[in-house]
């Protein structure tokens, strides 16, 4: 099964949530598959420009970039405007030259965090990967390999505060749960607490 064609479908049917550009929240826990799942789904967007906050995290900021994505990208795209953004080199430990981000029908923005409590009244949809937070991160740690056990020994514990203070999941529209053929997405607790939502059970998720 492979929901992804109407999921596009109904996301390019949305409203826009900030100036022209739908802005679609993807979050989950570390490892959980977020950024296959982005990259799959913008293409079925027809290219759809992806924002991976792990552009925007630095080692000593994990989550404390809410300032420079609003400075960055949510006011230019909320005027229209083209965003520029400064991404972070995770071996270099410092920032590297800017990139631009078009206000396109429709923006991804991928990452912990995409869901949070600053960003939400901007998102025109949040889906949030359900994957568990143990398998998730063990599927981290393997991608990542033994050179990067010691960012995950901190990681994990940063994760862990962060959405005991400012969940996501209880505020998704779906979820998305990753089969052997494709994805799943179904309604989230946010969509099945409040029926008069945008995209329903009638659209297929």
């Amino acid at each position: 099964m492979n929901d992804l064609p109407s999921v596009a479908a109904a996301l390019r049917a949305l409203p826009p949530s900030c100036g022209p550009v739908r802005l679609i929240g993807v979050d989950g826990h570390a490892g959980s598959g977020k950024s296959t799942f982005a990259t799959r789904l913008a293409a079925e967007l027809d290219g759809a420009p992806v924002l991976r906050l792990d552009d925007l995290a630095t080692h000593e900021e994990l989550f404390e970039w809410t300032g420079r994505l609003t400075e960055q990208v949510i006011d230019p795209l909320s005027h229209g405007a083209t965003a520029r953004y400064t991404p972070y080199d995770w071996t270099l430990r410092r920032f590297t030259a800017p990139r631009s981000l078009p206000p396109s029908p429709v923006v991804i923005v991928e990452g912990v965090g995409a869901g949070r409590r600053a960003l939400r009244p901007c998102l025109a949809w949040l889906l949030w990967m359900d994957r568990g937070a143990e398998e998730s991160w063990r599927r981290g740690r393997e991608r990542d390999g033994p050179g990067q056990s010691a960012f995950w020994d901190g990681w994990i514990p940063a994760e862990i505060r962060h959405f005991g203070s400012d969940p996501s999941r209880p505020f998704a529209d779906a979820l998305v749960r990753e089969g052997c053929e494709g994805y799943a997405v179904l309604p989230g607790p946010l969509m099945t607490a409040s029926p008069d939502q945008a995209i329903t059970h009638r659209d297929g998720l």
